[in-house]
């Protein structure tokens, strides 16, 4: 009997991979060429052995899902909705605080924003799980930086086409007032929002599995922050069936202490750690049962 095999893939997407220049598209009447917005280094390659892992393991694998980073670009997470002292633009990567905004360093450029930015950062900080970063805007909704890797979505389309089934898409951050890291909940559910909620049907269908691989970008923000929510919501006795694959996920730049105390906290937790290599019999095999 066939073995549940399920590849989680967190966001694949343009705006996150260091794509080379054959990958680019041309500009589009008076736009200007496009780039990712905010490429990791090393995720093309990771989106490339991802790509090879579903072609190479397609018969073996029982379910593939993959998330989507879906923002507007009003975000409080964007730096064009801030600005400084002076009302002039913020740098992206700029790290914001409650403290920060009460003394005026900086401020949401919508001035009836304050009130819930400051509920939102307030609460966030009380979770003690991330600071408010400003990122630069991307994965908006509709954009070339929002679709997947050109490679991935390839190899996911022929499985489909061969098992005759459907990728899982998992949509999160289009609520502008929170970061949505996490595929399993924002970092500050929105009571009004069940978007932000946690995802119970995602972990239903994830829980549905006898092995969960693991992999996407980046491995310091969104992989980690879906994995520890993955986890906590887990059979702590089960963690076994839960396997990061390292060679298929990368760090933001500046982050790489972040992901490796994320990586040696889910080992010391039980999860597997692994490379697409490793697992490649593992698909193989169960293709034959």
């Amino acid at each position: 009997m066939k073995r549940n095999l399920h590849l989680l893939v967190i966001d694949p997407q343009n705006d996150f991979c260091d794509l080379p220049a054959d990958y680019l598209p041309p500009p589009v009447g008076a736009n200007a060429a496009l780039a990712p917005a905010l490429p990791v280094t090393g995720a093309h390659a990771d989106m490339l052995r991802v790509a090879d892992l579903i072609r190479s393991g397609q018969d073996g694998l029982a379910a593939i899902s993959i998330t989507l980073d879906s923002h507007h670009r009003f975000d409080v997470a964007h730096s064009s909705f801030w600005m400084d002292a002076q009302q002039g633009a913020i740098n992206p990567f700029t790290q914001i605080t409650a403290a920060d905004v009460r003394q005026g360093k900086y401020l949401p450029r919508k001035a009836s924003a304050l009130p819930r930015v400051l509920a939102y950062l307030d609460a966030l900080e009380a979770a003690g799980r991330y600071t408010l970063m400003a990122w630069p805007v991307h994965c908006e909704i509709g954009s070339w930086g929002h679709n997947v890797h050109a490679d991935v979505r390839a190899a996911y389309n022929a499985w489909e086409d061969s098992a005759l089934g459907m990728v899982g898409k998992i949509s999160k951050g289009s609520n502008p007032w929170t970061e949505h890291y996490s595929a399993v909940q924002a970092e500050v559910p929105d009571a009004d929002d069940d978007s932000t909620q946690v995802n119970q049907a995602f972990l239903s269908l994830l829980r549905g599995s006898d092995q969960v691989y693991i992999s996407g970008e980046a491995g310091s923000h969104c992989v980690r922050a879906t994995t520890e929510h993955i986890v906590a919501n887990w059979d702590p006795r089960q963690l076994s069936q839960l396997v990061l694959l390292t060679d298929c996920m990368s760090p933001v730049t500046g982050f790489d202490a972040q992901y490796d105390d994320f990586v040696r906290d889910m080992r010391a937790r039980g999860l597997q750690i692994a490379q697409a290599a490793d697992i490649m019999p593992e698909l193989l095999a169960n293709a034959r049962r």
